[in-house]
């Protein structure tokens, strides 16, 4: 029997250095050779590698003209399998930069819930994705993204559709732990089938290439919140089928197409899993240690587009979590990010930080969490530790105030990358998480950096929030919520943080995505959402609600000293 094409394609990586290469992954039903042929010259083959009898390769393209927009096609053993026989969407192409060229187009955002809609009615309201995906095949000259940063929480394993739920009771118990949420690499699969099948988002993910990361909802709500709870975890008889599935399929759907092909030559783990008959064990192995010992794994990674440089951060698996030590990162992360930061400062014209967390939250929110963890470590003693620590489940607090001396350092590496005389044009922090849109700018307490430094946090792209945390982040953001958190900071004896900061756009509430346009060292952002439209263009639309310019010297600048005369 011919193999068919079960998943994907997925473009994953561009090269803006030679801008000839590129990668595009898939799944086939069965092993095979996967082809991609492109018409006007260019492609490559791979064999397909197997885990948990599923079948992937992740195709190196080469032989691409720089600065040109290819087709292509996907063939398993010599048969093509993509474009589909009855195409509903333009031809998949690849977009190839020409070397030295300046001018990017990045769209970002996070959280998108991913289910079939019952009845014709999306339960959580349009996708951003389907709704970008039908702007740009509508129209052959719509200005398309040159990479689509997705920043957590790409699948729900702890909340799943109707659908999913009807199809785990086929395989399982469903009152057994761990219930309606996924439990095994299996499942996990569905998950990306649920998500990626999805007609228009599986064209946009073959045409416009992306960068990835995990959030806690890619493993389970609040993954890593603390040591306690991780020991919480440990002691259930799912959890650690869980985590390491979680890890697998990530690295298998989402974190090998982060790699350039330069990369994966020289990935080790990567040749044992395709050199292997079934790399499942292999992978299973590789997942217990990056969950024993995260230390020995880096998820994060850096990506250079022309003059604009994104340095992607994990900030899930590889927490220091002792109350006494408490880190997003450990150290050696912490010093990979600086060296990555500022590197050939005077190459990088815009500098992108992807964290999946917000550096800057509604100060409510930053309080609250810097004091539930000044208490959870015992700075008010072992009962007020004790509630403390649910108190943090309960909230979700688990941010990066949460992890002060972290949060301080990163600041720190911020202003310090945006200063100087090669410092770039602006420093932005890319984040999702929170449910809702908004711009935050730091004021520094000395002198401010040379770079615009902004916060932009964009979520959700499909997923909704209930009223009542919507009136918190608007609490959170105001004068009552800045005076609460100062007391709550008081009561936990935890000093000012090391910088202030003010929202300057937004909270922005619904389904949405920002864009940044960097040209040179200027940069235009835009926010959009998805809102319900004209039937005739397709029921919905992407709908402008925010464009602003970064540019140098708009900042808000140094904060008036309190230091007396």
């Amino acid at each position: 029997m011919a193999a068919g094409l079960r998943l994907g394609p997925v473009l994953r990586y561009v090269d803006w250095e030679r801008g000839d290469r590129a990668t595009i992954w898939v799944e086939a039903d069965r092993p095979c050779t996967a082809e991609v042929r492109c018409p006007g010259g260019g492609g490559g083959t791979m064999r397909t590698f197997q885990v948990a009898g599923h079948h992937y390769a992740l195709i190196p393209v080469g032989g691409l003209t720089p600065g040109s927009t290819t087709p292509y096609e996907v063939l398993l053993d010599d048969r093509t399998v993509w474009p589909p026989a009855e195409a509903r969407y333009p031809a998949s192409t690849i977009t190839t930069p020409r070397p030295g060229d300046g001018d990017l187009r990045v769209t970002f955002g996070s959280c998108r819930w991913s289910a079939p809609p019952g009845d014709g009615k999306d339960p959580v309201g349009p996708d951003a994705l389907d709704k970008l995906a039908a702007r740009l095949s509508a129209d052959p000259g719509a200005v398309r993204p040159d990479v689509l940063l997705l920043l957590g929480d790409q699948v729900y394993a702890d909340e799943t559709s109707e659908a999913t739920r009807r199809w785990l009771a086929a395989r399982r118990d469903l009152n057994e732990p761990p219930g309606a949420q996924v439990a095994d690499y299996e499942e996990y699969t569905h998950l990306y089938y649920e998500s990626w099948l999805d007609p228009s988002v599986r064209w946009l993910l073959s045409t416009v290439p992306s960068c990835m990361i995990f959030d806690d909802h890619d493993v389970v709500d609040d993954w890593n919140t603390s040591a306690a709870w991780v020991a919480d975890m440990r002691r259930t008889g799912w959890w650690r089928e869980r985590i390491l599935s979680g890890l697998m399929s990530y690295w298998v759907h989402q974190h090998l197409g982060n790699l350039s092909p330069d990369e994966l030559d020289t990935d080790p783990l990567y040749a044992a899993v395709r050199a292997a008959p079934d790399g499942t064990e292999v992978l299973r192995r590789f997942a217990a240690e990056a969950d024993e010992a995260p230390e020995r794994v880096r998820w994060s990674y850096r990506r250079d587009f022309g003059r604009t440089r994104l340095l992607m951060m994990d900030t899930r698996a590889g927490r220091v979590l002792a109350e006494d030590a408490r880190a997003m990162h450990d150290e050696a992360e912490e010093q990979w990010l600086r060296e990555e930061a500022l590197a050939d400062r005077g190459e990088c014209d815009h500098l992108l930080i992807g964290s999946s967390l917000p550096w800057l939250l509604p100060p409510l929110m930053h309080d609250a969490e810097t004091w539930n963890a000044a208490l959870c470590r015992g700075e008010r003693g072992t009962r007020w530790a004790r509630v403390s620590e649910r108190v943090r489940r309960t909230a979700d607090l688990e941010h990066w105030p949460a992890f002060p001396e972290s949060f301080e350092r990163l600041a720190r590496l911020l202003a310090e990358a945006g200063s100087g005389p090669d410092a770039p044009a602006t420093v932005c922090v890319l984040s999702g998480d929170v449910h809702h849109a908004y711009v935050a700018e730091p004021v520094w307490r000395e002198a401010a950096p040379r770079s615009r430094v902004v916060q932009l946090t964009c979520s959700p792209v499909h997923n909704r929030i209930p009223p009542v945390l919507r009136w918190a982040f608007r609490l959170g953001w105001g004068p009552a919520g800045r005076g609460l958190g100062q007391v709550l900071r008081r009561h936990g004896r935890a000093r000012p943080p090391v910088v202030t900061w003010r929202r300057t756009g937004g909270p922005w509430f619904g389904n949405q995505l920002m864009t940044l346009t960097l040209n040179g060292r200027s940069a235009h952002l835009g926010l959009e959402h998805a809102a319900t439209g004209r039937r005739d263009r397709g029921g919905a639309e992407l709908r402008t609600v925010h464009e602003r310019t970064l540019t140098p010297g708009t900042a808000p600048g140094r904060r008036p000293s309190r230091k007396k005369p």
